[in-house]
């Protein structure tokens, strides 16, 4: 026996029509506020694609959707009212709350308009319609009374539970994979960011094709030596479309493998130098580019949308004692990140994997800040980068509960509480950076001769100097280098500390 919200019974929705005050996107995402130059251009630098994002609105009201949809074979996904529907089958409602909360945030940069929510109490979703035929019922009731022209459901559907709740419904219905999805075609920018959105989506549309009338008849199959044509079944159409993808999938891989060579290109240059890289990875809209822009002056767009930067960006810093590293921004993650996405972004989400240090940065202002946590790491946790040494930078500190903060900072052994926007603990985070990196692993004294000083240049690029003095003989150094370094110092070590 299961329990659920009802049309009547406006206490259980999460979303009420009339109540403005209630649960919302902006549960999840901060005030919104306009950027200005004068006030946070010297964090955040240039933002160059902020007026080519705000270029393009939605006008609402001007939709031309079919009302049958089943009269339409291939439906581009554009979203303008929608309905939430989320089933809770385990955890408190409050988790429920959150988790369609963040649903509504994500239909929210997608360009949609949130007008209702509910929650059906389930011990697991339904196989026919996700909700139940009945639940189904009074979701129709709510999507004709609201006007909506969408409804949005919080998990993943199989083919047939999308085909069968449309049936009732007589709208679109799309899931959090295809939203998601959406909402990064939108936002990729590079050539790769946008060949891995593309990949992603292939896999995701291929067994949710349809066909109806002459999409489901069959071509004449070939007879022998192409004659009479009437020998075999031959394909359906909607079998040939199949055949396409699954091509255009195998040629859009070999373009991604391809691109991947030329990063790993570059990381091995970085390795070759003895370069430390920190990747900092986290939960979308927690501030990671803020953060970048913070410490590096990289000019990232920053937004306050959820997944407003999809392409990694890598820039150059350094420590407050001098030691040069690379600092990655990542892809964000949210709970329930499509395996499609994981799978085509594994490429990019591997500058995690590779990286000397992660920087795992978390919304302290967010209700549910340890979810975020438990959410990125079981992504780190799908591409491999469990052995990677992790600080947890809790951001927002200056919206956050005082007494969240000082719970995860209890939790979380290595963490510290900053802020992106005011400066806050940014100088003890890059202390901070400066001890967990890893250090050369050889202490050396030598007196290099001024003739060989590519020598010292590169102790100072690839290790750490601890003393440097000039005399009439050359550059005594005491340094700590790495091995490679070491053996060719060895020659210059004064015998006497040798």
């Amino acid at each position: 026996m299961t329990s659920s919200s009802s049309p009547s019974q406006a206490a259980q929705r999460a979303f009420a029509q009339n109540n403005p005050e209630g649960l919302r996107a902006d549960a999840l995402m901060e005030e919104d506020v306009a950027w200005s130059f004068e006030i946070d251009g010297e964090r955040d630098g240039d933002q160059f694609d902020r007026s080519e994002r705000a270029a393009l609105r939605r006008v609402a009201g001007l939709s031309t959707e079919l009302e049958d949809v089943t009269e339409v074979e291939y439906r581009q996904l554009r979203l303008e009212r929608v309905v939430l529907v989320g089933v809770w089958t385990s955890g408190t409602v409050q988790d429920a709350e959150n988790s369609l909360a963040e649903l509504a945030a994500l239909a929210e940069t997608a360009g949609a308009l949130v007008l209702d929510g509910v929650i059906q109490r389930r011990d697991k979703p339904d196989a026919a319609t996700y909700i139940g035929s009945g639940k189904a019922n009074e979701l129709r009731d709510i999507v004709l009374e609201s006007g909506a022209d969408t409804v949005i459901c919080d998990g993943e559907l199989s083919p047939g539970q999308l085909i069968h709740l449309e049936d009732v419904v007589k709208v679109k219905v799309i899931d959090r994979t295809a939203l998601i999805l959406d909402i990064f075609a939108q936002h990729a920018k590079s050539r790769e960011g946008k060949a891995q959105v593309a990949l992603a989506q292939m896999q995701y549309m291929l067994p949710r094709l349809r066909g109806w009338g002459q999409s489901l008849s069959r071509q004449m199959g070939g007879g022998k030596g192409g004659g009479l044509a009437t020998r075999g079944p031959g394909e359906t159409k909607i079998e040939t479309d199949r055949r396409r993808i699954r091509e255009k999938m195998a040629k859009m891989r070999r373009e991604i493998a391809e691109m991947k060579t030329g990063r790993e290109i570059k990381r091995q240059e970085r390795r070759r130098n003895k370069v430390p890289s920190v990747a900092i990875a986290g939960y979308t809209n927690a501030g990671k580019s803020s953060l970048l822009n913070r410490l590096t002056g990289a000019g990232v767009l920053v937004e306050n949308a959820l997944f407003a930067t999809l392409d990694p960006t890598v820039r150059r810093a350094e420590t407050p004692s001098g030691r040069l590293y690379t600092l990655a921004d990542t892809v964000g993650f949210v709970r329930h990140l499509p395996h499609h996405l994981v799978e085509a972004f594994r490429s990019t989400m591997e500058e995690v994997g590779d990286s000397d240090l992660i920087v795992h940065v978390v919304d302290g202002s967010h209700p549910s800040p340890e979810e975020q946590l438990a959410a990125v790491r079981e992504v780190i946790r799908d591409v491999g980068a469990t052995d990677v040494p992790e600080i947890v930078v809790i951001n927002k500190a200056d919206a956050a509960d005082p007494l969240v903060l000082q719970r995860l900072l209890r939790i979380e052994k290595r963490s510290i509480a900053v802020s992106a926007r005011t400066g806050q603990g940014v100088d003890e985070l890059l202390a901070l950076i400066d001890n967990e990196l890893p250090r050369p692993s050889v202490e050396i004294v030598a007196l290099v001769p001024y003739t060989h000083g590519k020598l010292v240049a590169r102790a100072h690029t690839e290790g750490e100097v601890i003393s440097e003095e000039h005399t009439p003989e050359g550059t005594l150094l005491k340094a700590r280098v790495h091995e490679e370094l070491a053996a060719d110092l060895a020659p210059y070590v004064p015998v006497s500390t040798a």
